[in-house]
C-alpha cells in the first residue's frame, strides 16, 4: 500500500518520515471498510471538500462553535487521505480522480485560509495566505505540465500544514474565548498564528521554486504537434 499511495502521489516515498508513513497507514485503515462497501473515491472526495465548507460555515455560528468547527477540520483531513487509500487499494484510480482531487484541495485550501480570518486574523492576512497558496500549486502544475518529476519538493507548505494552522487557529480561539482574553488579545493571537502561515506559505513558494529552477533550466520545450 506504501508503493500504491507513491505511486499516486507523484513517487513521494512515505518511508522517508516517520509520520508520513503513519499517516498513509492510518488513512488505509480507515479506506478498508469503506473499499469493502464499495464507495468510491471520488466520493469521499467530495465529503472531504464538503466538509472543510462545513467547518468554515459553523465558524459563523459564533465562539461557542469552534471547537465543533476544529473537529470537522480533522475529520476533513482524514477524509482527504482516505480517498487515494482506497483508489489504491481497489485499483481503481483514474485521470478524472487526480484531477477532482486537485480541484478539492484548492477549494479547500481557500476555505482553511478563511477559517484562520474567522478566528480573528485581519482579513487581509487570509488573502495573502490564499494568494501564496494557489501560486504554489500553480506553480507546481506548471513545472509538472513542462516535465517535472513528481512534486517537485516537499515543501514546508503542503496541505497537512495548511490544516494544522487553521486548526489551531480554531482551538486558540476556543481557549481563548474560555478564559475570557480581550477580543484585542484575541485578535492579536490569531494575526500572530496567521502571520506564521504567511511565512510558511513564502518559505515553501521559495522551497518549490529553487526545486523547479533546478529540475527544469536547460530543458527544451517539448514539441506540440497540434501547432501548425
Amino acid at each position: 500500500m506504501l508503493d500504491a499511495w507513491s505511486e499516486l502521489h507523484g513517487g513521494i516515498d512515505p518511508r522517508e518520515s516517520f509520520w508520513v508513513e503513519r499517516w498513509v497507514l492510518l488513512s488505509n485503515a480507515c479506506a478498508r471498510p469503506l473499499a469493502r462497501l464499495g464507495i468510491s473515491p471520488n466520493a469521499i472526495t467530495v465529503c472531504g471538500a464538503l466538509a472543510t465548507a462545513i467547518a468554515f460555515a459553523v465558524t459563523f455560528a459564533g465562539h461557542g462553535w469552534f471547537a465543533v468547527a476544529a473537529v470537522v477540520i480533522l475529520l476533513a483531513a482524514v477524509l482527504d487521505g482516505v480517498d487515494g487509500a482506497i483508489a489504491a487499494q481497489t485499483g481503481s484510480a483514474t485521470q478524472w480522480g487526480r484531477v477532482l482531487d486537485t480541484m478539492a484541495d484548492r477549494w479547500s485550501d481557500m476555505f482553511l485560509a478563511g477559517i484562520v480570518v474567522m478566528a480573528g486574523a485581519p482579513p487581509w492576512m487570509g488573502v495573502v495566505i490564499a494568494v501564496l497558496t494557489l501560486f504554489l500549486e500553480g506553480t507546481r502544475a506548471t513545472a509538472q505540465a513542462a516535465g517535472m518529476a513528481g512534486p517537485g519538493r516537499v515543501t514546508v507548505w503542503e496541505r497537512p500544514s495548511r490544516v494544522i494552522l487553521a486548526f489551531i487557529a480554531m482551538v486558540a480561539a476556543t481557549v481563548v474565548w474560555q478564559i475570557g482574553l480581550s477580543d484585542s488579545d484575541a485578535d492579536a493571537l490569531a494575526a500572530t498564528i496567521a502571520a506564521t502561515g504567511a511565512i510558511l506559505a513564502m518559505i515553501g513558494l521559495l522551497q518549490l521554486f529553487v526545486a523547479v529552477f533546478r529540475q527544469t533550466r536547460g530543458r527544451p520545450p517539448e514539441s506540440d504537434s497540434s501547432l501548425p
